[in-house]
């Protein structure tokens, strides 16, 4: 008989498990191949799709999937009685609040423009805006958007956060749409559900103010795509966009050749910096079931 407690799965073979936990990865224990019935404690490798997630109907006696993202939709329809998920909610908070701001900065300083000049070996000297002096409007105040708030604090600029609760100190949504035209920068960084898919539609970005820039690292859609398309032919706003719907945005796709876009392939969190933290994160998370603790970040999915 196993003197093992949980048989945790994850991407790393040197994560560093409780005594009484066996480990297994896809270097000893592939998941095409393998007694899945044996696994416990499920962590998904970061950015996989279904493929990963598939196996879990395979998993007869998993008692937890620990997602190491902070979304976690995509493992929602894979969660059947009896099994615990959670999230990895504080783990991605800095890498993501960089690439925002990054972001931020890059389109008010024209880095896309410039790039593009350089691409032709022209010195292409033109007057563009600044960070500083923004009004900032960032939807979402968890633990990323509260991080995000922390950098752009920085600098000078005048922040309103948004929340569906209304918590840390934002506003509640029925103000959003009161304060949208103020905005020189509007942040999307809120997780995705029913209530917040195509929040942000034709409405609401007919009320950005002329020239304002729409940052999305949240989730595609988050975003009514078609109506973003449209409002960007206009010449009206910009977008830099971590995330699209579709995602992964097919080659041909309009949203590639919208005017005033940047757009990144989903790197938001997914920096040199996930290594150490996602896995830190784990060891930790693991040691305080270990210990008889409930696990941090449990998703009420019947609340959802």
């Amino acid at each position: 008989m196993s003197t093992f407690t949980h048989t945790v799965w994850s991407q790393w073979p040197d994560l560093v498990v409780p005594d009484n936990f066996k480990r297994l990865s896809e270097s000893n224990y592939p998941l095409d191949s393998s007694d899945l019935s044996k696994i416990t404690i499920y962590i998904p490798p970061y950015m996989t799709g279904v493929e990963y997630l598939e196996p879990i109907k395979a998993m007869t006696n998993l008692e937890i999937v620990q997602v190491p993202n902070a979304g976690f939709e995509s493992a929602l329809p894979y969660i059947r009685e009896g099994i615990t998920l959670c999230n990895a909610r504080g783990v991605h908070n800095a890498s993501t609040a960089e690439l925002a701001v990054g972001m931020a900065i890059a389109m008010k300083r024209g880095f896309p423009d410039f790039i593009r000049a350089q691409d032709k070996a022209l010195w292409s000297h033109e007057r563009m805006g600044s960070l500083n002096d923004s009004n900032i409007g960032i939807i979402g105040a968890g633990s990323i958007g509260q991080t995000l708030a922390i950098f752009l604090a920085t600098y000078e600029v005048n922040i309103k956060s948004f929340s569906r609760s209304g918590m840390n100190g934002s506003f509640a949504m029925d103000k959003l749409d009161e304060y949208l035209p103020t905005f020189d920068i509007l942040f999307l960084i809120i997780p995705l559900n029913p209530e917040s898919k195509h929040l942000i539609d034709a409405r609401r970005l007919a009320l950005l103010k002329d020239g304002a820039i729409l940052i999305n690292v949240a989730r595609g859609k988050v975003v009514d795509t078609d109506a973003l398309v449209a409002e960007l032919k206009t010449g009206r706003i910009s977008a830099a966009l971590d995330v699209t719907d579709p995602e992964p945005l097919p080659a041909d796709h309009p949203l590639w050749h919208a005017p005033n876009v940047m757009i990144t392939p989903h790197v938001g969190g997914d920096s040199e910096a996930f290594e150490k933290r996602g896995k830190r994160f784990m060891e930790e998370q693991l040691q305080r079931i270990a210990a008889g603790l409930e696990p941090r970040n449990i998703i009420e999915v019947e609340k959802l």
